[in-house]
């Protein structure tokens, strides 16, 4: 009589042929081993679990340049020089380090460098409202009015938490928007705000030094008195607020005991000359700060730049605000590489969404998120390369469209996070980081 299982125990042992009453005797031998079939699968469900812890990747850090407002991707990093007057627009394209590949003629700094970047030129999704892009490009979902979604730096400071006594996940110069939180994860792990502009000339991080009056010894009973009275009201209180604030308050001291945490920070230490070269700008002094807290030990800088909603006059616009950027980026991506930085810190530059393929009736573009552009930059991404294309009116995707849920999977992935990874949202509702994306190798080196 054939055996109703196929192979042996250490073979196959869940391929059944056919049904039998030996089927049953099988089970026993689960629970033979001390194992009822619910421990079993519990354990093998704690299995798969570790395969999914996050341990640290090739990026070590993120650098996030936000350009919000809508950023037009015709005036940047896909000119279309030979498209129709009405099309490309009244500006100048230049050629770049990379052979076919140009910008905007105000980009030539960033020209120079770009052979060290990956311009995706085919990034695309859904919503045309600058509130629903924004959500996009923060999170990797698509906003829903069920469920309040973790930005990516509260993911990544969840997964990994703090380093070197710094926050895990900061915002230059402030928390941008609403979608920049940590969503359905705890309060504890939304971003620390600078609460000031680096640019400005007399720039402190708020709160980072001890009061007037207050010595080491002085500040040491103060935490323990603290101490005490969290651990009161921990006992009496399971709210996520307790919790988190304990948390705020720990990193908070941390900072404050730490002079090489508080140095980071200190954006005066910077030679003159490197100010200088990254531009005396708002755009500047915060890239040259993001440089600062991930060569500290951030993982995750946010850091936003200008408005880019040009409906009317985008020529005016653009004269007025990508000097600026092209500047400090082209910087930053040099001085990482001179730091030995680039290769572990990733940098990511993106906008809610791309302007309209027509100039308008007022000189301007409109909202438009068929198609549009992204720049990556180290952290494992493959340089010198452009991905996708978008066709001759920069309309729509013509080549290997690039999804939000695939670009922040792929981010993820070079973070060593899982992005199928569930995390517990309120009711216990298991909510995977990113749902339905796929790591695009293409992009990887």
């Amino acid at each position: 009589m054939s055996s109703p299982i196929r192979g042996t125990w250490r073979d196959d042992p869940w391929h059944f042929r056919q049904r039998s009453r030996r089927d049953f005797l099988y089970v026993g031998m689960v629970g033979g081993l001390g194992l009822t079939l619910g421990d079993f699968f519990r354990k093998q469900a704690l299995a798969e679990q570790k395969n999914f812890e996050s341990k640290e990747g090739v990026a070590k850090s993120v650098i996030h340049i936000f350009l919000p407002g809508g950023i037009s991707h015709q005036e940047t990093f896909d000119p279309k020089p030979y498209a129709p007057v009405e099309y490309r627009g009244d500006m100048n394209s230049i050629e770049t380090k990379v052979p076919g590949l140009r910008f905007n003629e105000l980009l030539a700094r960033t020209a120079t460098v770009a052979d060290k970047l990956c311009i995706c030129q085919s990034m695309t999704h859904g919503e045309a409202a600058h509130e629903r892009g924004t959500h996009n490009m923060f999170t990797g979902y698509r906003p829903s009015p069920a469920l309040s979604y973790p930005s990516f730096g509260s993911v990544v400071s969840h997964e990994f938490g703090p380093k070197n006594n710094l926050p895990p996940y900061v915002c230059v110069p402030g928390v941008p928007n609403e979608y920049a939180g940590s969503g359905y994860l705890s309060s504890a792990f939304g971003p620390f705000s600078l609460g000031a502009d680096p640019a400005d000339g007399s720039f402190t991080v708020r709160d980072l030094n001890l009061p007037a009056g207050v010595d080491e010894s002085r500040f040491s009973r103060r935490r323990s008195m603290l101490s005490a009275v969290d651990d009161h009201f921990a006992k009496a209180e399971k709210a996520d607020s307790v919790a988190a604030m304990g948390t705020f308050y720990d990193r908070a001291y941390s900072l404050i005991s730490s002079p090489q945490a508080r140095e980071a920070f200190n954006i005066a230490a910077e030679p003159n000359e490197i100010r200088d070269k990254y531009g005396r700008n708002q755009a500047g002094q915060r890239m040259l700060m993001a440089r600062r807290l991930v060569e500290a030990g951030v993982r995750f800088v946010s850091l936003t730049y200008s408005g880019w909603d040009f409906h009317d006059q985008i020529r005016n616009g653009m004269v007025a605000n990508l000097p600026a950027f092209d500047q400090g980026f082209a910087t930053l991506i040099e001085d990482l590489e001179a730091r030995g930085l680039l290769n572990s810190t990733l940098v990511m530059v993106s906008s809610e969404f791309g302007r309209t393929p027509k100039i308008n009736g007022t000189a301007g573009r409109d909202h438009w998120p068929k198609v549009f552009s992204v720049v990556l930059a180290g952290g494992g991404i493959k340089r010198g390369m452009v991905y996708g294309q978008s066709d001759a009116t920069a309309t729509e995707p013509e080549k290997d469209p690039l999804t939000v849920e695939d670009l922040a999977t792929t981010i993820y992935h070079q973070m060593g996070i899982v992005a199928e990874k569930e995390l517990m949202a309120p009711g216990n509702r298991p909510i995977e980081i990113v749902d339905g994306g796929k790591i695009v190798k293409e992009l990887i080196a």
